[in-house]
């Protein structure tokens, strides 16, 4: 019998133009108070609605999935270039799952929490015979059992072993739904476990012709559903589906507020507001709090190695700080890559914090895509890049960048010059032909010629691309790397064509410092005609090149007389005068 189960719009805040609809299902008490916390922040980014299911409530879980499959149907009708998220945690990740199953070619993109896809093999399953017999003789609230249970001591470690679990049971269900002990019956527990068993069986028998984008959030601590290892198995399961691991978490991961569902929605690369996610388009930038975090998962980079920063005035003075960067985009940065890409954090984070600019990298697409399974790092490894703007390196995503009058960061050497071998440092990878020029004065943008030096004073390749060619097991394992990313300039030669993946081996250095200079910005603004010439085009490339050059060697120069060019020296100068205090440099 169907009761007062019903779908309905829950919250709503202005929302970004052509917002996606979010649905959120319910978990084992069915109240749908899981995602609470979240709901400023998904009503700013969704259209948002939610299915509540009253404790009274006897529906089935097949007539659950239809009423909610007809509430998909009928917005997918309505808005067919908009995708439909279905958030589920446990029991409502059951629900989004089976729905997906059933409407393969509706553009759905699931997001399940701790999936009860698992409760076959949860320790609550074989509770239900017990529970089932109790109620017959019980009827009271599941607060009165609790409290019953409390004051009993369990005789056998099989009672103590039944115990604990019938009370994880209610601690879940309390933590979904405040006051569900004092109002819940034990019968209406017998009921949620049975809903449960039941779409557990029926979900994981159609698992098969699910072909949503799935994101899976396991929680490493869950004693009440063996979700780590379920996210696992749903991971390899699901043709389209990534995971993020939450090794301290527990069961009702909503509940945390160390994870903001909004940010891991961003991070993850799975906000979009159209059929196929636009890099561009559909981003939004970082809150204070977001750019925070992520600068403390990089911290580590800017404390041990104190960043210099010097820029470039119009009149071309080379002044300390970041006041010489255009305000105003369109903005191309250009530049030198160091060895593994070490720069990258500090200058994003440095250009945000001081000038509130928001620096979109373009990257290579392995951070973003593999094209199968193996040794590369997950893609989770790269959240924070996606979060603070990076977009896969395209001519398409360049030119959205540039129309949207963006700070863009490019570097032309690529994954050669971050992979560069011995001796090679501070050596440009650059292609023959200008790849960015015309596009730039196209938009007309500022193009900043930047260098950055101190590899060399952090550590000191001893095992590079060449030596682990020349080892057979090696050279296998670079080539199955290289086989899982996806490749670029493949249609160019040169050193820079050569983009195989591999990890060189360096041996510490007692940490120096890492000095950066940004050039004096290169207008192309009046300069479109004449850009639009092949050699006039290339006559800039080298240029820039050439200004990139020139700072590469005046921070090499430079940097022989910063007196706090040590660590040492640093240190006893943050001893003498705190570490809130900015380190002196050389005088530019």
């Amino acid at each position: 019998m169907v009761l007062s189960c019903r779908v309905r719009f829950c919250f709503s805040i202005t929302q970004l133009p052509s917002s996606p609809l979010l649905a959120r299902y319910v978990g084992i008490g069915g109240s749908g108070f899981g995602l609470s916390l979240h709901h400023r922040r998904l009503g700013e980014m969704f259209e948002l609605w939610c299915l509540q299911i009253p404790s009274s409530d006897r529906t089935p879980f097949p007539e659950l999935v239809k009423l909610v499959e007809s509430t998909v149907k009928s917005e997918s009708y309505r808005s067919p270039g908009r995708p439909i998220y279905l958030v589920g945690q446990s029991f409502g990740a059951c629900l989004a799952l089976a729905v997906a199953a059933r409407n393969p070619d509706i553009d759905l993109i699931l997001v399940l929490a701790n999936p009860a896809t698992s409760y076959s093999g949860s320790q609550l399953r074989p509770l239900l015979p017990m529970l089932q017999a109790m109620s017959k003789e019980l009827d009271v609230s599941l607060g009165y059992i609790q409290n019953l249970m409390a004051g009993m001591a369990a005789e056998t470690l099989e009672k103590r072993q039944i115990d604990t679990s019938l009370s994880q049971a209610l601690e879940a269900m309390s933590s979904d739904l405040p006051g569900v002990t004092e109002l819940f019956s034990l019968g209406t527990l017998v009921w949620k476990l049975k809903l449960l068993d039941t779409a557990c069986s029926y979900t994981n028998s159609r698992l098969h012709s699910v072909k949503a984008q799935t994101l899976i959030l396991s929680s490493g601590k869950d004693q009440l559903l063996p979700s780590r290892e379920e996210g696992e198995r749903l991971y390899r399961l699901l043709p389209k589906s990534d995971i993020r691991k939450f090794d301290n978490s527990g069961h009702m991961l909503f509940m945390d507020q160390e994870h903001d569902l909004v940010t891991i929605l961003k991070a993850s690369g799975f906000y979009r507001r159209t059929r196929n996610i636009d890099y561009v388009l559909d981003y939004v930038p970082p809150t204070p709090y977001e750019f925070q975090k992520a600068r403390e998962s990089h911290r580590f980079v800017e404390e041990a190695f104190s960043p210099v920063m010097l820029s470039t005035l119009e009149n071309g003075k080379i002044v300390k700080g970041l006041s010489g960067i255009p305000s105003e985009g369109p903005v191309l940065f250009v530049g030198y890559h160091m060895m593994l890409g070490l720069e990258l954090a500090p200058l994003v984070a440095r250009i945000f914090s001081e000038r509130g600019i928001l620096v979109r990298g373009v990257a290579h697409p392995l951070m973003f895509n593999k094209l199968k399974e193996g040794r590369l790092p997950d893609i989770s490894e790269y959240d924070t890049h996606r979060l603070m703007g990076a977009v896969p390196v395209s001519a398409t995503n360049l030119f959205k960048l540039f129309k949207s009058k963006s700070h863009i960061l490019l570097y032309p050497g690529g994954m050669r010059e971050a992979l560069h071998r011995k001796g090679e440092e501070y050596k440009l990878f650059w292609p023959e032909q200008s790849e960015f020029v015309r596009m730039a004065a196209r938009f007309g943008a500022k193009i900043v010629p930047f260098g950055v030096v101190g590899e060399d004073d952090i550590g000191e390749l001893v095992f590079d691309y060449e030596d682990q060619m020349k080892i057979p097991y090696l050279r296998n394992f670079i080539q199955e790397l290289t086989e899982e990313a996806i490749q670029l300039r493949s249609n160019i030669e040169g050193e820079v064509a050569n983009q195989d993946v591999h990890l060189p081996v360096m041996r510490p250095k007692l940490p120096g410092r890492f000095y950066y200079l940004f050039g004096k910005p290169i207008e192309t603004q009046g300069r479109q005609n004449e850009l639009k010439n092949r050699d006039k085009a290339h006559e800039l490339y080298l240029e820039v090149k050439s200004e990139v050059e020139s700072c590469l060697s005046y921070l090499q120069e430079k940097r022989e007389d910063d007196p706090y060019r040590s660590i040492l020296s640093r240190l006893i100068y943050q001893l003498r005068h705190g570490p809130e205090n900015d380190i002196p440099t050389f005088k530019p």
